[in-house]
């Protein structure tokens, strides 16, 4: 790994790896400055080796809408600021705020006030709000603000700053041709478009001095009809240059392709590699390059094949702070994989800060710290060896406690492994990889094949027990349901699929079912009790759109408002808008949701000394449920 840790630079500001953790938001004080857990979350990241940090977007001003995270327009929010960048410095990290004049049509947290932007046009979270144009006026105050803003950071002892001018957001809106319709000097052709933004650069310099490195995040391409193309993002990319921009930060898609700019596990490595390639072959200034790029071999190969000048890595990091350590060091083994599920964006989106699925910690780095190891050797057992029964026996062996646990299959991962083997979610299995691998390093008494009575584990006398058995497959109580399959069964390849398929439920697993399915099978129809599929998904609107147009894309057919009345070995009958109607097929999956292993918890409640039931087995829900409460049920173990 050379060339990740060769030394760099933008502008003056050196830097001593080639690492980039990107831009994400973080919530803040009411104020709007930074709270104590961003603080702490930040340095985590800078002890973990990486050489340079950029902010979530900093609001210059509220004048015109909310703040959406931490806010960056007066003299007390510098303190703050200033306590996040000395830390980070401590551990030889620099720091580059991100500052944004605003979201514009992007606005998020207010459904009752129309929203400004370039032009009139459509609120993209509330459809019925149309937004109102700034006025040329605005446009000088914001122009402003944006310079002060950045002086602030400077104040703060920040190394740089960037400007959000992508993804959508209200630069962006100005920049294209979809959102921008102004025939004043900020419309028109490319350059007015980008008037508001390059004005924004002359304030920064004005406000900061020319030495202070500078640099600016663009869409080079949209990715949706009527959207930037490449060509387009070239040009602006030279534009930028000429306009004094230290580095310049390359970015692809939009929220009409949400999932094209932040990575779902449905994306491919690399996928926004291409649009990186094309400007970095245009500008001289250093560019940063994203877009999954978290297998340290591939990371090394963008830099090694001059495809971009720095890495940028976002969710990855919130896994794992210590991913640029662990890869210096060669414990690529020991990397906490992002799995793409998109939880932290779901959170930060419903006003709470960023959770982390697999990383319990991620923003409470200090509050949720392992107490220091007992000297008392208590004993501890973990039934289950899924995603909740995994953390939960390495969470105990990190405390130093003696851990058994019972796994009733030959093989550790539970339902990870229907979730990670169909061919768009493989990132998952490097979930089971990791966790199985730490189980065995820490030493974990793994009893494979094993099932549990209450009585043996009563007779264990054990100080704690977990129960993590997780759930099966639900299969109602429809008339010729023995004629078809569970989906884990299909996932799993335990059963084959054939060549006409009807998968019943339209919720995430069968969703996923059946684009897997598509990909041998000549048709696949999903049918859907309500009104829409992916209704109980509860997942974040990226990895939505994702699976939306991967359904499209293999041509699966969707039913909804549907109810199955009768299976057949060679039919399924459904009934919708009060007529009868069937289907041909040779495969019939269900995917009508989980029931939970929870008979033991019933048994021993009140006959262990201490019982903990998480994730699943508690009641059918996700990852980030069965990690996180398997984690807290040892951490908080007295």
């Amino acid at each position: 790994m050379v060339k990740l840790f060769e030394k760099g630079s933008i502008g003056k500001m050196k830097l001593k790896n080639r690492i980039v953790m990107g831009p994400m938001g973080t919530t803040g004080e009411a104020d709007g400055g930074y709270n104590r857990n961003a603080i702490h979350y930040f340095a985590e990241r800078a002890k973990g080796g990486t050489g340079l940090i950029i902010t979530g977007a900093n609001i210059v001003s509220t004048k015109y809408e909310d703040r959406p995270c931490t806010e960056l327009s007066n003299f007390h929010h510098v303190d703050r600021l200033a306590m996040l960048v000395e830390r980070c410095h401590h551990y030889e990290a620099k720091v580059c705020v991100q500052i944004t004049p605003g979201l514009g049509r992007m606005v998020f947290t207010d459904p009752f006030t129309p929203p400004y932007s370039a032009s009139e046009c459509k609120s993209f979270w509330f459809p019925d709000l149309k937004c109102s144009p700034l006025s040329v006026e605005d446009i000088h105050y914001l122009v402003d603000k944006i310079g002060f803003g950045a002086s602030l950071a400077k104040a703060a002892g920040a190394d740089a700053v960037e400007l959000h001018a992508y993804g959508g957001y209200l630069l962006d809106q100005f920049h294209s041709k979809q959102w921008n319709t102004r025939t004043d000097e900020y419309g028109g052709d490319l350059r007015g478009r980008m008037r508001f933004t390059l004005e924004a650069i002359e304030s920064i310099r004005k406000y900061c001095g020319g030495d202070f490195p500078l640099l600016v995040k663009f869409t080079a391409c949209h990715g949706v009809p009527g959207g930037r193309e490449l060509e387009e993002g070239v040009e602006m990319a030279k534009i930028l240059e000429e306009a004094g921009t230290d580095a310049i930060h390359v970015d692809v898609g939009c929220y009409e392709a949400w999932y094209k700019a932040i990575s779902t596990v449905y994306n491919k490595p690399a996928h926004q590699i291409q649009a990186v390639k094309a400007v970095k072959e245009t500008v001289s200034v250093p560019v940063l390059g994203q877009g999954k790029l978290s297998e340290p071999e591939l990371a090394e190969q963008v830099l090694e094949e001059g495809t971009a000048y720095f890495v940028v890595l976002g969710h990855q990091m919130l896994a794992d702070p210590y991913w640029a350590s662990k890869v210096k060091e060669g414990r690529f083994y020991d990397i906490v994989p992002c799995i793409g599920c998109n939880e932290c964006l779901y959170a930060g989106f419903s006003g709470k800060h960023y959770y982390c699925a697999v990383n319990p910690l991620c923003y409470a780095e200090k509050d949720y710290m392992l107490p220091e190891k007992n000297k008392d050797k208590k004993k501890v057992l973990v039934i289950g060896g899924g995603p909740g029964g995994m953390e939960a026996a390495i969470t105990a062996a990190q405390r130093g406690y003696d851990v058994t646990l019972f796994e009733k299959t030959s093989r550790l991962g539970g339902n990870l492994w229907a979730a990670g083997l169909p061919t768009f979610k493989h990132d998952v299995l490097k979930l089971i990889d990791y966790m199985e691998n730490k189980i065995h390093r820490l030493g974990v008494d793994v009893k494979y094949r094993k099932d549990s009575s209450a009585k043996e584990i009563i007779k264990g006398n054990y100080d704690k027990v977990v129960i993590a058995a997780g759930s099966t497959s639900l299969m109602p109580p429809i008339p010729g349901i023995e004629f078809a399959v569970p989906s884990t069964d299909i996932l799993t390849g335990k059963k084959p699929a054939g060549k006409k398929v009807v998968v019943v439920g339209g919720g995430l697993v069968g969703c996923e079912t059946a684009a897997y399915v598509k990909e041998a099978a000549d048709e696949v129809t999903i049918i859907e009790m309500l009104d829409d599929i992916l209704v109980t998904a509860n997942h974040s609107r990226n990895n939505d759109q994702a699976l939306r147009d991967m359904l499209a894309e293999r041509q699966v057919n969707i039913i909804t408002s549907a109810k199955v009345k009768k299976i057949t070995a060679n039919s399924v009958i459904y009934e919708a808008a009060g007529k009868e109607s069937f289907i041909s097929c040779n495969t019939v999956i269900i995917a009508a949701g989980y029931k939970p292993n929870d008979s033991l918890a019933d048994e021993l409640d009140g006959k262990v000394k201490s019982l903990s039931v998480v994730g699943d087995a508690e009641a059918p829900r996700k990852i980030l449920t069965a990690v996180h409460e398997a984690y807290h049920a040892i951490r908080v173990m007295e």
